[in-house]
Parts: structure tokens; sequence; C-alpha cells
């Protein structure tokens, strides 16, 4: 019997390497189907808010550790609805509980799918990218703390795609790990707090509901909108934060440019 080709053998094992992400596609995709593009939403909770209450008065600490179980999945999937989630976390644990949970689900969960597709798609793709791209790729994991705590607290950029970028250019896990877990704090927080005040969300939305229903509609829903907690003011403090995550790379730049005309 022949041994295998050596181009067989590189086919079999970038075929291997894909086989994790490609089975987190199909998840997500089928979780995608199932849930709607709304995900987890207000609707939902306020469906089920009654069950969701007793769940939690009755078992706490179980209802605290299937929430991070709950997001952990959305993250790694990149499920519609981890916003909402961690409202939703502050709205049934308060604040701290609320917080925390979701710092450890959203850190856990971009954690799973930055080694996953590190594994599948980075170091390949790096070998395969021209001098330039190599050259990039370089300069963010020199710096790759700091890129990716500027690129977290800023909320313009998509979450999943910050997982996924940094696993291309071959970040190590811990500055992602710890970038990621620092960087999502201003939001968690500041999405847990809106969450303590959902109460009134929900009988607005429902006020509005029960009017559109009345009025003949057919489409009426009930919506959070994270823009009503993302105001201007906490968007530039969020931008603030971020340039100053910045600072040091400009700092090294700046030495490194000084010394090379010195």
């Amino acid at each position: 019997m022949s041994a295998r080709s050596p181009s067989g053998e590189t086919r079999w094992n970038v075929a291997w390497r894909l086989l994790p992400l490609a089975a987190i596609f199909l998840v997500a995709f089928a979780a995608y189907l199932v849930a709607g593009d709304k995900g987890i939403s207000l609707e939902s909770l306020v469906r089920h808010r009654s069950i969701i209450d007793d769940f939690v008065s009755q078992h706490r600490v179980l209802s605290v550790v299937a929430f991070i179980g709950i997001y952990i999945v959305t993250v790694a999937l990149s499920l519609p609805g981890a916003t909402f989630l961690t409202v939703t976390g502050g709205f049934l644990f308060g604040l701290v509980t609320g917080a925390i949970a979701a710092e450890i689900g959203a850190t856990i969960g971009a954690t799973l799918i930055f080694i996953i597709a590190r594994t599948a798609l980075g170091e390949p793709l790096l070998r395969r990218a021209g001098p330039r791209a190599r050259q990039l790729a370089k300069g963010f994991r020199d710096d790759a703390f700091s890129y990716l705590l500027f690129l977290r607290l800023v909320p313009v950029f998509p979450f999943f795609l910050v997982n996924l970028v940094p696993a291309f250019a071959g970040v190590r896990l811990g500055p992602f790990m710890a970038a990621t877990a620092i960087g999502v704090i201003p939001a968690v927080v500041v999405f847990s707090l809106a969450g303590m005040g959902l109460d009134s969300v929900i009988a607005a939305q429902k006020n509005a509901f029960h009017q559109c229903m009345a009025s003949g509609e057919y489409t009426c829903q009930m919506v959070f909108d994270p823009s009503d907690v993302l105001t201007p003011q906490l968007i530039a403090a969020l931008v603030g934060l971020g340039l100053l995550a910045l600072i040091p790379v400009v700092v090294k730049r700046w030495r490194a440019r000084s010394r090379a005309i010195t």
C-alpha cells in the first residue's frame, strides 16, 4: 500500500483543522433558524417571566450557573441577543452578580471561539498570506493587549469580529483573554445597570404592544433597543477609554522613531 502523498496529507490536515470551526457554524446556523434573528428577546422574557422568576427565587446559584452557560453558548456561536442577555442578568440577579456572570460568560465564550478559529484558520492563513499581511499581523501581535482593549471598549466593532481577527493574526491566548476580560467590564456594568430598571421598559413596551394590537396591526413586537442605553455621551466615554488603551502603542512607536532618527 502506497504512502500518502504530501499534498494529500496537507489537505487532510486542513480539513481536520476546519472541522471544529465548521461544526460551530453549523450549530450556530441551526440555533439561528430556531431562535430567529431576534435571538434572546424582551418578548421571550415577558412571555416566560413568571417561570423564570420562580426558578431564580428557588435556585439562585443554579440560575446564575445556567445563565453563564447560556451566555457562553451565545457568544461562542455568535448568536444574536448577547446585549439583551447582559441586561437580563442585571434584571434577574442585580448589578454585581449580573455583571460578574456576564463578564465570565463573555470571556469564556469569546475565548472558545478564538481558540477554535486560531487552530483552524489562524496558522494556515498566516502561512499563505503575503509579506505585507504577515507584517501587519506581527504588528498586531506585538501590541495585542492595547489593540484588543481598544477594540473591546469601543462599541462600534462587532463582538464576534473582535474574537476572530486576533485568531487570524496569531495573537497569544494570554493577551486575548486579559484584554477581553478587562475590555468588556464597562459594557457589562452599563447594561446590567440598565437591567435593574427593566421593569419600566417592560411596562412601556407592553402598553405599546397592546395599543398596536388594538389598532389591528399583526406585526406588533416588544423590543429592547440598545441605543436607549448607549447614549452619545456614554459612547464618547467608551471611545475615550479606548483611545487611552492605545497610548502605550503610540509611546512605543514614538520612542522607536526617535531612536531611529538619532
